[in-house]
């Protein structure tokens, strides 16, 4: 049956494709405007002493992605084709194999109207409720296969709705979606031109038949959004608040019990010239939102409804990246002393500019950055035998994650600048990775910049971490020589010096290049992959440990 199912959707995936390229052939004819993106990530994966034997099948692999867009008048159509030959990168998703379809899509916009079929990508709000993106690095694809039409009556209002499935590697979820939008500037209808008032209400459904006769819950989660933003002059706020119907808690990859679930955050800050302050506050609470529930806890990011990256400062250092916190929205009852139904914390970041030709700024000015972050799990009333909770609305339970972090930006010279960055963590890895312990870190970074003329500049980077935890005290360092606007070589290295166990102490080495001429990019690299997480943007991948030469290609027509 599931053959018979597969077959079926290739032979209409050939049917949309065929008549896709058909309607652009004929409207070709005319002037249109068509762009061509290929991008391919591919790598061979070697024996190593340190970082163990490869012992999957297939040492080369590649991740190959092909767009094509056109569009003309009021239409634009395109395709997205994938190859994963012969099988996709490291800890990427089972479901991405093979060559096929992956994508297409055809839009119509007017002044009043915006209509979508195939694939589509939409955000409600922050993303609380609902956000579909790709990002190729973390192997996250959930774009919708449906329809999907806005509504412009006024240009305050914005009316959307949807409907679809959400993609599965080159299939889609059981689960269907519905969505509604609505956008609505409160200020402009008043007339008012001091300030900004934006109205956001939004409504997103997951229907999927549960087969289960144990408990009792629809088919059909609902899930409620509305949100405010403000902002006058320098000053700025938001806030969004979401509910979610009764959803079933999988725990062991079982439906325990039927429970709803919420989101609030709220975000102010002020800035002007020279300084900025921002802060935010978020609270969730069983806010995991799959298209499938079976999904619930899968290590691929698939299936995801909704979007809850860590709040956290995204740190752009090696070291300071070992340690990266992750959202906990999830329900988690695995055993007595480790009890989670969500998160409750926030982060404030200010800036400041030391002016120039001051006793502190120097002759070009100093910029400083702070960032504070805390985390820890919602308190309350907790049943481990009955998989009951009561939760408290503001209180702090656990702690999970702090991050204090001091950045100095400082420019010696027309050709010298230095970044002095330190960073202090609390990570507790006992409730964010359902493992053992908490880690305890000082982490401080020194990098400069000299430029050499001609667009030639080297960079230097030099790091350590401190800790009396885990895998104890590490040491790296980069070089990086752009020869010229076009071509940039680099070496760096991190070794975990201070393990206990001799075994355990590696250098993590690589050294590559890229050239870029203009929208195409080739990069080469040769090196050890660290075992652990890879974040963009507060969502992470697991990576295995291993070695290898890797090679990304981008192009763009």
């Amino acid at each position: 049956t599931q053959s018979r199912s597969s077959a079926a959707s290739d032979v209409y995936k050939r049917q949309v494709l065929q008549l896709l390229f058909f309607t652009v052939a004929i409207i070709a004819q005319e002037n249109g405007n068509i762009a061509v993106g290929f991008e391919s990530n591919s790598q061979y994966y070697m024996d190593d002493e340190k970082t163990g034997d490869f012992t999957e099948p297939n040492r080369f692999r590649s991740n190959n992605y092909l767009k094509v867009d056109y569009s003309i008048s009021k239409f634009s159509f395109g395709v997205q084709v994938e190859g994963y030959e012969p099988m996709s990168l490291l800890n990427y998703s089972p479901d991405f194999n093979k060559t096929n379809i992956a994508l297409y899509y055809a839009k119509y916009t007017s002044k009043k109207i915006e209509a979508t079929a195939g694939y589509f990508y939409e955000q409600y709000g922050s993303g609380l409720i609902l956000r579909s993106w790709e990002d190729r690095q973390l192997g996250i694809n959930n774009a919708l296969r449906g329809g999907r039409i806005k509504f412009f009556p006024t240009e305050n209002i914005t009316l959307s709705a949807l409907y679809g499935n959400q993609r599965s590697g080159f299939d889609v979820s059981d689960g269907s979606i519905y969505g509604f939008n609505s956008e609505v500037n409160i200020s402009s209808m008043l007339k008012a031109n001091s300030w900004n008032l934006d109205l956001g209400l939004s409504y997103v459904g997951r229907k999927e038949e549960k087969n289960i006769t144990d408990f009792n819950f629809n088919d059909l989660t609902n899930a409620f959004s509305g949100r405010l933003d403000f902002y006058k002059n320098n000053f700025y706020s938001s806030a969004e608040f979401v509910s979610k119907g009764d959803d079933a808690v999988i725990i062991f990859n079982e439906i325990r019990n039927v429970k709803p679930g919420s989101a609030f955050l709220f975000d102010v800050g002020y800035g002007k010239k020279g300084f900025g302050i921002n802060a935010n506050f978020r609270r969730i609470e069983n806010m995991n939102f799959y298209s499938q529930r079976s999904a619930t806890g899968n290590i691929y990011n698939e299936n995801i409804i909704n979007y809850i990256p860590a709040l956290t400062k995204q740190h752009d250092y090696l070291l300071t990246n070992i340690y990266v916190y992750q959202a906990q929205p999830q329900v988690s009852f695995q055993d007595f002393e480790l009890l989670k139904i969500g998160e409750i914390g926030g982060q404030v970041d200010l800036y400041y500019t030391l002016k120039k030709k001051t006793s502190l700024g120097g002759k070009y000015g100093t910029k400083i950055a702070l960032n504070m972050s805390y985390w820890a799990g919602l308190s309350g009333d907790y049943d481990y035998l009955n998989f009951e909770y009561d939760s408290d609305l503001l209180r702090f339970g656990e702690k999970y994650f702090s991050d204090i972090s001091l950045e100095i930006r400082k420019k010696w010279s027309s050709a010298w600048n230095s970044v002095f960055y330190y960073v202090n963590q609390y990570y507790n890895k006992r409730y964010v990775e359902e493992t053992f312990g908490n880690v305890k870190t000082d982490i401080f970074v020194s990098e400069s910049t000299h430029k050499l003329g001609a667009g030639k500049s080297l960079r230097f980077e030099a790091q350590h971490l401190w800790s009396k935890d885990d895998k104890k005290n590490w040491v790296g360092g980069t070089v990086e020589f752009n020869l010229n606007s076009k071509l940039a070589v680099y070496v760096n290295d991190i070794y975990n010096y201070g393990n206990d166990d001799d075994t355990e102490k590696i250098h993590y080495y690589n050294l590559g290049g890229s050239y870029t001429l203009g929208a195409h990019r080739f990069a080469l690299n040769y090196g050890r992959q660290r075992g652990g997480l890879i974040c963009i943007g507060g969502v992470c991948r697991f990576v295995p440990e291993s070695t290898g030469i890797t090679a990304n290609i981008i192009l763009s027509f």
